[in-house]
């Protein structure tokens, strides 16, 4: 579970537990598949396919393709310099949170010596320039429509600075596996360059296709390189504006970083509400043309 920004505390109706359970419980491949090809189709039926999922271009199938088959799937670049700037800009005197707790925030540039990674509000986040648009974008939806199966859910957004440590990468920072729906997706973008030394995510390409017990232990370095070799272990570096599309049921982790501090945006598309979170959407943000299924978790209706 990488982000629990829209979870102010974990509080479960029972059914939110009964399926938050079930998603974890049913391990088998092919039954998981199953489920979610079902509920895909449910949703299709009941809620049809984005406007602009017939517009695909070249671009959109190889990253199609490549997500399907390894997991992860480089992206054109969706936000230009000025944007990323207008987003530095916004988040410059925007509090921060100790990743897992709301106090005590802080500015990016003055961390407490002991926090390695830490988030803004989902608020603050909503509020930033140019992620929603992104959010919604005509790549990224089709992207998700066309891997899920149904319409998209955007079932968490948030950004993270990592920050450089001592010692070894543990919970986030280690090999870990993710189980957030029966099928999701999540789109990285880097907002600081990262290089070998600022933290690159990697990912074990193909561990997505996998069986995995219902119950999500982290792995160690040395028994992922044994079982997969470090050819597998990709390394995502690039500038700022670097976005990649991961299924994290794979095996994957963000490398504590060593040397400079790592902004990282993600998004999140899943067939359902990721039912560990206690969703409280955000008033009085508006957005044309956006579609409310989507984002309902995110932003409430407007009342008629």
């Amino acid at each position: 579970m990488d982000y629990v920004q829209l979870m102010p505390g974990r509080t479960f109706r029972p059914w939110h537990s009964l399926m938050y359970y079930a998603q974890r419980a049913v391990t088998p491949r092919p039954l998981r598949r199953a489920v979610a090809n079902g509920v895909a189709g449910y949703l299709r039926i009941r809620h049809g396919m984005p406007e602009l999922v017939n517009a695909a271009s070249k671009d959109d199938t190889a990253s199609l393709q490549a997500l399907r088959a390894e997991g992860l799937a480089m992206l054109p670049r969706l936000l230009d310099h000025n944007q990323i700037d207008d987003i530095h800009a916004y988040l410059r005197n925007r509090p921060l949170s100790p990743h897992g707790r709301s106090t005590p925030t802080f500015l990016a540039d003055a961390p407490p010596p002991e926090v390695r990674m830490a988030e803004y509000s989902l608020a603050d986040v909503l509020g930033c320039p140019h992620l929603l648009e992104l959010a919604n974008s005509a790549p990224l939806i089709r992207l998700a429509a066309h891997y899920i199966g149904c319409k998209p859910t955007i079932s968490a957004i948030g950004l993270r600075w990592s920050y450089p440590r001592e010692g070894t990468g543990t919970g986030l920072q280690g090999f870990h596996r993710d189980c957030d729906d029966w099928r999701f997706i999540k789109v990285f973008a880097y907002l600081t360059d990262v290089d070998e030394g600022a933290g690159p995510h990697v990912y074990v390409t193909g561990s997505h296709r996998e069986h995995c017990s219902a119950r999500l232990a982290p792995y160690a370095d040395e028994e992922v390189a044994a079982r997969y070799g470090q050819q597998k272990m990709v390394r995502v570096t690039g500038p700022a504006g670097t976005f990649f599309a991961v299924d994290t049921h794979g095996i994957h982790k963000g490398l504590l970083p060593k040397s400079k501090p790592r902004l990282l945006l993600q998004i999140q598309y899943s067939l359902l509400p990721v039912y560990m979170y206690d969703y409280a959407p955000a008033a009085g943000l508006q957005m044309a043309k956006i579609d409310r299924y989507i984002n309902r978790l995110l932003l409430k209706r407007p009342k008629a």
